[in-house]
């Protein structure tokens, strides 16, 4: 069974002191276009983190995050009181020396809170049991987006069985009208003909040009081939997921031969049936796009 690109996966494991919640979002993309934001304390293992994720979606356009949320009393963030300090005694100085009102209010020391260096941050690095932790919710993660492929691709199969269907009976559609199309297209040459008054025209002769004209209008090739793309989509979606660059070949070979068909036809109701032939194919090939 096919999949689809699209999908997404969150999941959130509690540590001692914090939360930490990875979360990817997949989209549908010609090959794996990753985007990683992974905190600095992991960032050691975002070469391992990419590969994992090559192997497991292999194409889409991906966005893997990765949060932490913490809930004791560390705080990888502190403020740097040193640093607070200093800024403090020398705005105290600058105003004594300027004669104007010396920060002394809460307010004031939330806007020295904001100069450069007055917060650090000392991110740790984590121990292997923590990384155990989100190594297996990265890969409970990958599994959901994987789930949410699988249902996607369910979907887009059956969607793709109906309009296959719709095509191959459109293409049945045609054949009464094949005969009835030959004989209106000779009628009318005759007419022509008769109307230019030309009673000593070659008869064998014109018998062999509409021959010759009547093959060039011929499309059983092109319903043959048609038929056959149409198995073969339906064979390719059969063989599992991964074969979705193969699908929208296929389509496009479809779409060249139904194209033929509206070219050669000549004939009303046939256009009719080809105008219809072309809007199935075109919702296949909008939806073939997600396939993976």
């Amino acid at each position: 069974m096919i999949q689809s690109m699209t999908g997404f996966g969150k999941v959130t494991a509690e540590l001692p002191t914090k939360k930490v919640t990875v979360e990817i979002k997949a989209l549908n993309s010609k090959q794996l276009d990753l985007s990683t934001r992974i905190p600095s304390q992991y960032k050691d293992k975002e070469m391992q983190i990419r590969s994992r994720l090559l192997q497991t979606l292999e194409r889409g356009k991906v966005d893997f995050s990765i949060y932490i949320e913490y809930i004791g009393k560390e705080n990888a963030t502190q403020i740097n009181p040193d640093v607070v300090a200093s800024y403090y005694y020398q705005m105290q100085a600058i105003s004594e020396k300027l004669g104007i009102e010396a920060p002394a209010n809460w307010n004031e020391l939330q806007n020295i809170l904001r100069l450069p260096d007055a917060v650090k941050t000392e991110p740790c690095e984590a121990d292997k049991e923590e990384w155990d932790v989100v190594s297996k919710t990265i890969d409970d993660a990958t599994q959901h987006v994987c789930e949410f492929r699988i249902q996607e691709g369910a979907m887009l199969q059956n969607l793709f069985s109906q309009k296959i269907a719709n095509i191959a009976q459109l293409l049945k559609e045609i054949e009464p009208y094949e005969k009835e199309r030959l004989d209106k297209i000779k009628g009318r040459i005759q007419d022509g003909l008769e109307k230019l008054k030309l009673q000593d025209y070659d008869k064998n002769r014109f018998e062999q040009e509409m021959i010759f004209y009547i093959e060039k209008l011929d499309i059983n090739e092109e319903k043959n081939r048609l038929d056959n793309h149409l198995k073969y989509f339906i064979e390719t979606m059969d063989k599992g997921h991964g074969q979705g660059k193969k699908l929208g070949f296929i389509a496009q070979e479809m779409g060249r031969e139904i194209n033929t068909l509206g070219s050669k036809s000549n004939h009303a109701e046939m256009q009719k049936i080809v105008v219809r032939m072309k809007d199935e194919l075109e919702q296949i090939k909008e939806q073939v796009l997600n396939v993976l």
